[in-house]
């Protein structure tokens, strides 16, 4: 039996073939959300892009002429980082943007001070914004998001083949629209919450207008606390609803950024 003998060609070919896949896959493991995390060690995140790259690498057309040592293999290289990407953080900012509708919450309620380190991102995070954040998190993975963006990913290298100018002015700004339409969204899922708050600080301000030898500043974080947490339950239906249509719709639009229907990768 010949032992298996492996020339300098042989390794420059199956080079190429992961070097393209494992740059997009690293970039969508930097932005996408749970791959992403900061508790995840980087060794489990190299290990999981070269696994997925290998995994898609067949599907993966390589144009012949395309060198990794050249100017234009440089260039495919950023494109190829940029691409993953925006894949991963269509879907992450969903995430922040119902930190915000929390945090938003958090200070209209008084528990702007109560914040947790939230060790995902290495940073500190309101009470309501991490519960959240939970919710979000729970949702995507019921409805099996994750899958949907790994295929997303995998149909990206169709829609989006290697080699090929995608990056442009009109790709860059569907994801800075994208940006702005999803804060604005989280911040409707805080709103109703934040009206009715509102209306308890107006009132808590009339009575104590009306009635100044009423101390309503030693009750009134308590009745805005109050309030708020009955604000927050009475409503939790609705901001359920809102969470899972502002996913579903990220799952969409990242599907649409590589010009491929969310239902043909479900």
């Amino acid at each position: 039996m010949q032992p298996l003998m492996l020339n300098a060609a042989d390794v420059s070919y199956w080079v190429s073939r992961m070097w393209w896949p494992v740059l997009r896959v690293g970039g969508f493991v930097l932005a996408a959300p749970i791959a992403s995390e900061t508790v995840i060690p980087g060794r489990i995140k190299i290990i999981l892009s070269l696994s997925l790259a290998f995994l898609m690498a067949p599907s993966v057309q390589i144009p012949e002429s395309l060198s990794i040592f050249s100017g234009a293999g440089l260039v495919a290289a950023t494109q190829e980082m940029l691409i993953g990407v925006a894949i991963g953080l269509v879907v992450q900012l969903t995430f922040e943007a119902l930190i915000f509708a929390g945090q938003t919450v958090s200070m209209t309620m008084g528990l702007g001070f109560a914040t947790l380190v939230d060790p995902q991102r290495g940073a500190n995070t309101t009470v309501v914004g991490q519960m959240f954040m939970i919710f979000g998190l729970l949702t995507y993975l019921a409805i099996n998001g994750h899958l949907v963006l790994l295929g997303v990913l995998a149909q990206s290298f169709q829609s989006l083949p290697v080699g090929a100018s995608h990056i442009d002015k009109n790709f860059l700004l569907s994801v800075a629209l994208w940006g702005a339409n999803v804060f604005q969204s989280g911040l409707l899922i805080a709103l109703p919450a934040v009206i009715a708050l509102v209306i308890v600080n107006l009132a808590l301000g009339v009575v104590t207008r009306a009635a100044p030898q009423l101390n309503l500043f030693g009750i009134g974080f308590t009745i805005t606390l109050l309030c708020g947490f009955a604000v927050l339950i009475t409503g939790l239906d609705g901001t359920m609803s809102g969470i899972s249509n502002l996913i579903d719709g990220a799952l969409a639009k990242a599907g649409d950024l590589i010009g491929a229907s969310a239902a043909v990768v479900r």
